[in-house]
């Protein structure tokens, strides 16, 4: 008897992760370009980063921008276009000011929302 309820446990635990990990970004990003589906996945596939990766969508100079924030250590940012091309790095790096080209994007966004954040836990 305990088997079956360790067998269904088993199949409820996969199927949380196959949400969770798979459909789950693509239910968030479903209306973004496909390029930040990609970036996603690549998030997704790679090794969890500390903080957890994270990606906001947001206003800058009337344009629409995609912001990932840095991970531990200086790292660089990333600010995308609407079309996936880099923009600048806004934050990170050995200083921490990132690469000087928009530093005034936290001053100037608007309209920030996370669009994903990576739900899995760094060990």
């Amino acid at each position: 008897m305990q088997q079956k309820y360790f067998f269904l446990l088993g199949i409820i635990v996969l199927f949380i992760i196959v949400v969770v990990f798979l459909i789950f970004p693509k239910i968030i990003s479903e209306n973004e370009p496909k390029w930040v589906k990609n970036l996603i996945t690549n998030e997704i596939d790679g090794p969890v980063a500390n903080p957890p990766a994270s990606l906001s969508k947001c206003v800058y100079k009337n344009e629409i921008v995609y912001y990932l924030p840095p991970r531990c250590c200086d790292i660089f940012s990333v600010l995308y276009d609407k079309q996936g091309e880099v923009i600048c790095a806004p934050d990170g790096g050995i200083t921490g000011d990132g690469d000087g080209r928009c530093s005034d994007f936290f001053e100037e966004r608007k309209n920030c929302e996370v669009i994903w954040k990576d739900s899995r836990s760094y060990s």
